[in-house]
């Protein structure tokens, strides 16, 4: 049997035992998926840092699921032991977009939650530092959530300014020198075709 592959059928063991709701999946090799219900995020990744070997968060992100109403919330985790990544999931609601910092198992995360709610909106209770961060001076829904119009924001705010009348699209730019043309999927989102 594969070392690794063994590592992983060891280590899915391991969360199983462990977290006997969550719903496991090998997506591949070296790749571990564990979907678990919200108020099991903070033990499992506490878990998988300090009985796992999973010290390296590599990445916390959002997806924003407007259909189901829910964000789903996506830590990367890597264990350089192990060379394995699992990947934590869960969803909450988009109505009320909370959830607990876990800034406290990793110093970097307190940079992803305050990107992710400033880009999404969402809460992390126990982060005091969720303040202006990227965007200055922003008064409109988050911009990463699915019902931010960016095509609108970009006509409203960069095409209609005074002294903007002659601005050409960055296509249009890029055709003229390279004489490609730019394809037909792509010319709907144009601006200058909102006008």
């Amino acid at each position: 049997m594969n070392k690794n592959l063994y590592n992983e059928n060891q280590t899915i063991e391991e969360i199983k035992n462990t977290f006997h709701t969550a719903e496991i999946k090998l997506q591949r090799e070296s790749r571990i998926i564990v979907k678990l219900r919200s108020d099991l995020i903070p033990p499992f990744l506490s878990y998988a840092k300090n009985y796992l070997a999973f010290n390296h968060l590599a990445h916390f992100s959002c997806v924003d699921w407007i259909e189901d109403n829910e964000f789903e919330l996506v830590y990367l985790l890597y264990s350089y032991e192990k060379n394995i990544v699992v990947i934590a999931k869960t969803r909450i609601s988009r109505d009320k977009a909370e959830f607990v910092t876990i800034k406290h198992l990793w110093r970097q995360a307190e940079t992803y939650e305050r990107e992710i709610h400033e880009m999404f909106g969402i809460n992390f209770t126990g982060n005091d530092r969720l303040n202006e961060f990227i965007l200055e001076d922003w008064d409109d829904i988050p911009p990463m959530r699915r019902d931010f119009n960016t095509i609108q924001f970009a006509k409203d705010n960069f095409y209609t300014r005074p002294g903007r009348e002659d601005a050409q699209d960055v296509r249009e730019t890029i055709t003229k020198k390279s004489g490609e043309k730019i394809p037909d999927f792509a010319k709907e989102f144009s601006v200058r075709n909102l006008k």
